[in-house]
């Protein structure tokens, strides 16, 4: 990934976070976001996916619902994956085809909040059928 692009998914990553009503601000204070431009090889082979498999975020540690005395809370983190969700959102450019528009900045404006929001929503124990309920997967 270009410089360029990078700072310019960053500044709209950053509008994003703004964005987002006070509650879901202060709970990213208990859970760190890290900004990478793809998953690590050893992340993939962990998750047990193949390099080009699309992966727009990931939440590490234990979520909130699972913590206990037996069990000691592990660092917590959310990681966003820039070339994930710019794939998912269709690319820098807008377009349009048969399944209707993809690209541009507000669609990956709309897939980072989502993934933000998905990962979060793991950190408080949510499964992938909740967040698929809420609009989130």
């Amino acid at each position: 990934m270009r410089r360029s692009e990078r700072e310019r998914f960053d500044a709209i990553f950053e509008e994003v976070l703004a964005s987002l009503p006070e509650p879901v601000q202060q709970m990213l204070e208990e859970c760190p976001i890290v900004l990478e431009d793809r998953p690590s090889r050893e992340i993939l082979r962990e998750l047990g996916i193949e390099d080009d498999d699309l992966l727009c975020g990931l939440h590490s540690g234990i979520p909130l619902t699972e913590r206990s005395v037996e069990r000691p809370d592990h660092a917590e983190v959310i990681h966003v994956f820039r070339e994930g969700v710019i794939e998912m959102a269709g690319g820098w450019e807008e377009g349009e085809d048969e399944e209707g528009p993809f690209g541009g900045e507000e669609l990956i404006r709309e897939e980072i909040r989502i993934t933000v929001l998905h990962e979060v929503g793991h950190h408080f124990g949510l499964d992938e059928d909740d967040l698929d309920r809420l609009g989130y997967a």
